[in-house]
């Protein structure tokens, strides 16, 4: 390692607000496959409040609802509903390119907002069975590479959507899309370490913001999760809660954050097999340590 890059990483390591602190625990790892028909390709995750409803998306955009059946805080068993295509906006079936849906997030009301790689945009779908509406993108949106579109959407408490496109910029950032009162502007820069890519994101019920990561070598997949908390314009708090080494799981990259019934909050993160036989669609659960108010005698 060049001595100007070493400075450079212990220099950002040592920064204001960051923690490299892993503190979630392994709870436990379901696989999917075969609980619905045709599942595969999972790249977005959403949960109920309680964490016993799931709506996870395919990248040939299906949804497919249903859930969880935990024991001794374990999940054992996904029972899932009739898969759910998506529409276009003549609600009509989705085709390929048209059909390579990556982020999923869900709006307070119950629409769906859904991010597209290929043909890259946003979609706003009312109900998961009406058409779709393409939001407004900015001229950055045609920038992207073919497959380094909008990757990871989440919904803050106040109904503004973020987006995070999983190519990042040139000068070592991730920039933060935010679409409020009718159009986007970029709100923030997270700050990009090594050589992970930002695939999903959520709100916790904190408030805060929960970034899953991942990177790819022959050894195969490491994933990470970063929270930060976004303060109006400011990024501050940024804590790694969990990284990976290569091929503890699949290819994760979906993320639904929650808090169960004990009061800590749980990661539950779900894995695209991309339609091959040697990968796996996974759901992963992760839990953080109570906070110290929330612990009892």
């Amino acid at each position: 390692m060049r001595p100007s890059l070493a400075v450079a990483l212990i220099a950002a390591c040592l920064s204001p607000g960051y923690s490299r602190a892993q503190p979630a625990e392994l709870v436990g790892t379901l696989t999917l496959d075969g609980a619905a028909p045709d599942i595969g390709g999972l790249s977005g995750l959403e949960l109920s409040e309680d964490g016993s409803g799931i709506t996870a998306l395919s990248d040939r955009a299906i949804l497919f609802r249903g859930q969880i059946r935990r024991e001794d805080g374990r999940p054992v068993a996904v029972t899932f509903e009739a898969p759910q295509p998506l529409a276009s906006r003549r609600n009509g079936p989705l085709v390929f390119p048209l059909s390579d849906s990556e982020g999923l997030a869900v709006a307070p009301d119950g629409g769906l907002y859904v991010s597209f790689e290929r043909i890259h945009r946003v979609t706003h779908y009312q109900r998961a069975d009406g058409p779709g509406a393409p939001m407004p993108p900015p001229a950055q949106f045609g920038r992207f590479r073919w497959n380094g579109g909008m990757e990871a959407l989440a919904i803050d408490a106040n109904g503004a959507l973020f987006a995070l496109p999983e190519g990042g910029s040139q000068d070592r950032s991730l920039p933060v899309w935010r679409f409020a009162a009718g159009y986007w502007n970029q709100a923030f820069s997270l700050p990009k370490r090594d050589s992970f890519l930002p695939v999903g994101a959520d709100f916790g019920p904190d408030g805060l913001f929960y970034l899953l990561e991942r990177d790819y070598s022959v050894a195969g997949f490491r994933s990470r999760v970063r929270r930060f908390d976004l303060r109006g314009t400011e990024v501050a708090g940024e804590v790694t809660l969990l990284e990976t080494a290569s091929g503890t799981h699949d290819n994760l990259e979906g993320i639904a954050v929650w808090r169960d019934a004990a009061g800590a909050i749980r990661l539950t993160l779900v894995s695209d097999d991309n339609f091959w036989f040697f990968l796996a669609s996974e759901l992963v659960e992760y839990v953080l340590p109570l906070a110290p108010e929330r612990q009892t005698d």
